[in-house]
């Protein structure tokens, strides 16, 4: 397994050939033991995996349990997850954590505003040796992908992100790779320094399943936390409780998840309600991210059906970031609330 601690330079590998590459993002989305068993078969399974992650990630992550099965959410529903909260409150951690506990490759990216697409995606190298240019894969091959700070790198390489988030591959001097399989980017954020950042373009913001805040700890959770800071970083003590195959799993029993034609319809209502009441309201990969989700939520709580419930814990972190309000703000949290207060199921 890749050590999940390990980052190494941004936009750099070894030097290899396409085969050589091909290999290299097999290897990023194996894991020991996967040909192990068949991993989970029905939502009860699922729900026993998740409780297995929970609770190790748990140990790390002291009282943000809905933080952690929040990225659980994410990672089932084949999504992406963007963090955004004050510095220090665990946002690394988190994203670590989660790739330990399911023994899955990690990489980081410090989004700063000199750094490149190229340095993200990868760059292909000239071998004197062979005469041949060489693919060197960057960062965002990997099965979890943290995004550091990504407000703080300009658009065009914010940019970079969007083939990889949307189709699980990238393209690169005409030729496209395919990204490890599961591939989930998790991105951070600060909103106390917007003099110094770069807003999220729309598209790149829609791409991102869900948005969620950390928030400070209370004062148990923190004195907790600072007597597991007296020795090894907490993260160490991880360990896998899960495999990439459990994950692969585990999303196949999802998406077998029923969703009736009530509630599609009742999310459908939801998403309309938002575009009539903002600026901009939800999308249409908006409303698939809802429905998604709420399988998810519905394969944690070991059902195979979505309930109504599902759908409202669900959309206030999946439709909330993707709505602009009328006053040019970027908070529709208000505009989401309200939508389920009003929206009924029918």
């Amino acid at each position: 397994m890749t050590d999940p601690g390990e980052s190494g330079p941004v936009g750099t590998g070894p030097a290899g050939s396409a085969d050589a590459e091909s290999s290299d993002a097999e290897a990023a989305g194996a894991t020991t033991g996967a040909g192990a068993g068949s991993g989970p078969e029905t939502p009860a399974d699922v729900a026993t995996l998740a409780d297995r992650i929970v609770e190790e990630v748990e140990d790390v992550i002291v009282g943000k349990r809905d933080a952690v099965e929040h990225v659980l959410v994410t990672v089932l529903a084949r999504g992406h997850l963007l963090v955004e909260d004050v510095p220090g409150v665990g946002k690394t951690t988190l994203a670590k954590s989660v790739a330990r506990s399911i023994d899955g490759s990690f990489k980081r990216v410090q989004f700063t505003p000199d750094l490149l697409p190229s340095d993200v995606t990868g760059v292909n190298v000239f071998n004197r040796r062979t005469d041949e240019f060489d693919f060197q894969p960057g960062p965002v091959f990997a099965n979890v992908v943290l995004g550091d700070e990504i407000n703080r790198a300009p658009p065009k390489t914010q940019s970079a992100l969007l083939e990889a988030m949307e189709e699980n591959q990238v393209t690169t001097d005409g030729t496209t790779r395919e990204l490890p399989d599961p591939f989930c980017v998790i991105a951070t954020q600060n909103d106390v320094e917007p003099g110094q950042t770069y807003e999220l373009p729309v598209a790149e913001v829609d791409r991102f399943t869900k948005k969620i805040r950390l928030g400070y700890p209370d004062t148990e959770e923190e004195a907790a936390i600072l007597g597991r800071l007296t020795g090894d970083h907490p993260v160490d003590s991880v360990e896998p409780v899960a495999t990439i195959a459990d994950v692969r799993a585990a999303r196949r029993v999802v998406g077998e998840v029923e969703a009736s034609e009530a509630v599609r319809e009742y999310v459908a209502r939801l998403a309309v309600f938002t575009r009539r009441n903002a600026k901009l309201g939800a999308s249409p990969r908006g409303s698939l991210a809802l429905i998604r989700a709420s399988q998810a939520r519905a394969a944690l709580n070991g059902r195979g059906y979505v309930i109504p419930d599902d759908v409202q814990t669900e959309a206030p972190t999946v439709l909330s970031h993707r709505v602009r309000t009328e006053s040019g703000g970027t908070d529709g949290a208000d505009v989401v609330s309200d939508a389920l207060d009003r929206i009924r199921v029918e």
